[in-house]
């Protein structure tokens, strides 16, 4: 009794022939004549021995050449030795061929497709027809033992497929750049993993079409709720191996209609910052000279004025509360990056700019004035010493009275600074 698995092919090949060469003015004589040459060519003693002459016409591969370039496959010495990478498993985090389970490729002429379909089938052990015929299972025994050919025969026919040559044979075509190690070399180009670039494709379709995405999507659009979220994946790019025949290439190529996804492999994109939480003192790193300095000369013109009445104190009152609007504009600037930018272990910051700049101290604003004390002498001091810096030499020398001025403004400011 055959595997269903085995059943199935044989009843879909015959379909599909049978499609393919029935037409439909025939008589029924003639259709009744095909069904039984059908029926003849797919027979076990007829159709396993032509298979097993087919099978190595392809090649096992986990790592084909022809992806690296279409025909690299064949040069003058025959064809290139397939890569049919064995190796042991190691869970070491890295995506590679050491640590993944996908897929095995096959390359070679595409009238022999059916083999390979046919040995990769699944047996009801959940293990392919190969992996049988391979450890000669009482299934692989009973299927290849046939009138018309000696089972050593067709199973040796059949592993050609997996079996390498004796000699290895590469091509020029496939450009294999080694890199001097010590006393060996270091293989820099190496050849595409077929398995793991269509296990990605198979991803992320799943991730980007499943049915149960295409319902979240849909809700999204009508605005309706749902409890579960679904990923997007941006900057996909699309390739294509084999142009118009993907069967050149290899089988999962062919499978795939030649194409695979690409993820974005451009380095991320940094945000320019505009504002920059100070991380030793806000005056000197947050509040920059060009951003106040014409409101200081402006300030220093009313200075030098040889009379002193109403208009050129509330001309003086008004830049330089002019000033302090500007520093409470880049305050709040610098609290509103503060979560982010922040870093307790890096920040050389004073207590007091620390409560007066962390979005998140309002309580500890809230609960004393102490810090704001502190603060508004902090200011009064700044603001000297940027008139000075401003004006450079031609700074008038500032005493008491301007002093007191300052501390003046600021103070009928201490709300804001809170």
């Amino acid at each position: 009794m055959l595997d269903p698995a085995i059943q199935n092919y044989f009843i879909e090949r015959k379909e599909a022939w049978l499609k393919k060469n029935v037409k439909a003015p025939m008589e029924e004589y003639e259709i009744k004549e095909l069904e039984l040459l059908c029926e003849q060519q797919f027979s076990l003693n007829e159709w396993l021995p032509n298979a097993a002459k087919r099978a190595g016409q392809i090649s096992m591969s986990t790592h084909p050449c022809t992806f690296s370039h279409p025909s690299a496959r064949k040069n003058q010495n025959g064809y290139v030795s397939s890569v049919l990478a064995e190796i042991e498993r190691v869970e070491d985090g890295f995506l590679k061929t050491g640590s993944v389970t996908v897929a095995t490729d096959a390359l070679g002429n595409a009238a022999a497709l059916d083999v390979y379909k046919f040995l990769t089938l699944i047996m009801q052990d959940g293990n392919k027809l190969l992996t049988h015929i391979q450890e000669e299972t009482d299934l692989a025994q009973s299927l290849l033992t046939i009138k018309s050919t000696n089972y050593q025969e067709l199973r040796a026919g059949f592993l050609t497929m997996v079996e390498g040559a004796t000699e290895s044979i590469t091509s020029s075509k496939i450009k294999q750049v080694y890199f001097p190690v010590d006393d060996d070399y270091h293989q820099l180009s190496l050849l595409t993993n077929s398995g793991m670039v269509y296990q990605l494709r198979s991803r992320l379709d799943k991730l980007r079409f499943s049915e149960e995405v295409k319902e979240l999507r849909d809700k999204k659009r009508k605005n309706e709720f749902s409890e579960q979220g679904y990923s997007e994946i941006y900057g996909l790019t699309t390739i294509g191996y084999g142009g118009t025949k993907p069967q050149n290439i290899s089988v999962l190529n062919n499978q795939n209609g030649g194409k695979a996804h690409l993820l974005s492999s451009l380095p991320p994109s940094i945000e320019k910052r505009h504002v920059h939480f100070p991380k030793s003192n806000f005056f000197v790193e947050s509040f920059k000279k060009y951003e106040y300095a014409a409101h200081f000369k402006a300030l220093h013109k009313l200075f030098q004025a040889d009379y002193n009445n109403i208009n050129i104190r509330d001309a003086r009152d008004s830049y330089l509360q002019n000033i302090i609007d500007l520093l409470i504009e880049k305050m709040w600037a610098v609290r509103a990056v503060s979560q982010t930018q922040f870093h307790e272990d890096t920040s050389s910051l004073s207590s007091t700019q620390r409560t007066w700049l962390l979005a998140n101290n309002i309580k500890e604003r809230e609960k004393s004035e102490q810090w704001l004390d502190l603060l508004v002498t902090e200011i009064s001091a700044w603001l000297s010493r940027s008139y000075e810096k401003v004006l450079d030499k031609q700074a008038i020398k500032l005493g008491e009275a301007e002093r007191l001025l300052f501390a003046d403004i600021i103070d009928r400011n201490r709300g804001f600074f809170k």
